[in-house]
Order: C-alpha cells, then sequence, then structure tokens
C-alpha cells in the first residue's frame, strides 16, 4: 500500500455536515461494504464491517457497529480512542473483501492491499478510494447480555453467535466528530 501526505486531503474530500450525509442510513449499513480502521499513519489496521447504524446519542451523532472480541482492530480502537468508517464504491468490492479475509495482527495484509492510504487532518487513516469517511470517536464499548433480548430471534443469534469467548461481539459506540465526502 502507498499512502499520500495529509496535506493532500484537501484536494481529494471536501468536508460535509453529519446531516449532509448523502446515502440512507439503510444502505450504508445494510448493502454497502465499509471499512473500520484504527491506528496512525505508521501503524494502522482496517476490517470489513457490516450491520450497525447512525443517530443520535448524548445529542451527538453518532455510529454504531458490532465486532468480535478478538478483533485487532478493536485493539487499535481501544488505544487510540478514535477510527475512521470508510465507504467505497462498488468497484473496490475485491480489495475490502481482502482486509475481510485475514488479520493485521498476523500478517501484513496493510502492506499488501491495492488501496491507498491516506492521513486525515486529524490524524486517522483512511483511504483515498473512499467515496465517504465518518471520523469518530470511541464513546462506548459494550457487550449485550442474552437476558437484554426479548425477541426470540434475538436470543438465538446471540446462543449462536457466542459459542466461544472470541466470538462475542461487542457493540461500539463513536461520536462522529467529521464527515468528508470525495470531491
Amino acid at each position: 500500500m502507498k499512502t499520500i501526505k495529509p496535506m493532500n486531503f484537501d484536494q481529494l474530500f471536501k468536508q460535509i455536515t453529519p446531516e449532509e450525509i448523502p446515502n440512507n442510513v439503510f444502505t450504508l449499513v445494510g448493502k454497502d461494504f465499509y471499512t473500520i480502521t484504527a491506528g496512525k499513519e505508521d501503524h494502522f489496521n482496517s476490517m470489513v464491517g457490516s450491520g450497525g447504524g447512525l443517530g443520535m446519542l448524548f445529542k451527538k451523532p453518532t455510529t454504531w457497529c458490532l465486532m468480535r472480541a478478538d478483533r485487532y482492530t478493536l485493539e487499535l480502537i481501544l488505544k487510540e480512542q478514535t477510527y475512521t468508517m470508510s465507504y467505497f464504491p462498488e468497484e473496490y468490492r475485491t480489495q475490502m473483501l481482502f482486509l475481510g479475509s485475514k488479520s493485521g495482527r498476523d500478517s501484513e495484509k496493510m502492506k499488501e492491499v491495492e488501496l491507498t492510504g491516506v492521513q486525515t487532518p486529524s490524524g486517522n487513516m483512511s483511504f483515498v478510494e473512499a467515496r465517504l469517511i465518518l471520523e469518530c470517536r470511541l464513546i462506548q464499548i459494550t457487550t449485550p447480555d442474552i437476558d437484554d433480548f426479548y425477541s426470540q430471534e434475538a436470543k438465538d443469534y446471540i446462543s449462536e453467535a457466542y459459542k466461544d469467548a472470541s466470538d462475542y461481539r461487542h457493540y461500539v459506540f463513536g461520536e462522529i466528530t467529521h464527515v468528508w465526502v470525495k470531491k
């Protein structure tokens, strides 16, 4: 992977408000692939996200996503307290699937992926090829308990998903601090 200097960021992206996000939230979190990236330019990792949501929490625009407890990206989020969620055009699906195919803890996938890293003005990492970048500040990480769910479908899902401790999903909530769209 190559990276470009942060001074070029403003040439590629323009900042908008969370209210101006141009996509339907159900498409963003239900159909589109996105990456969750944490770390700084000298060491960062990305994973593919699926599901989650956008809304208001503590009167702040907020994202939430589910992450397995053993994810390396989650370790970096805990360390840095910030992360990005980057959405890509369909033509980058293969590269995104590559990011979801192996752990950054045990591989050099960030050097192998055919995407161009870019540092935001805040120092977070994303990709030149992204069409939408949400920068987030960690608010809360919580682990759901099966007794917190009331529908049988949800209880069955949690029971199936939590067979091993490494499979436990955490709900990761982040305040949206910046939104960037491709120029």
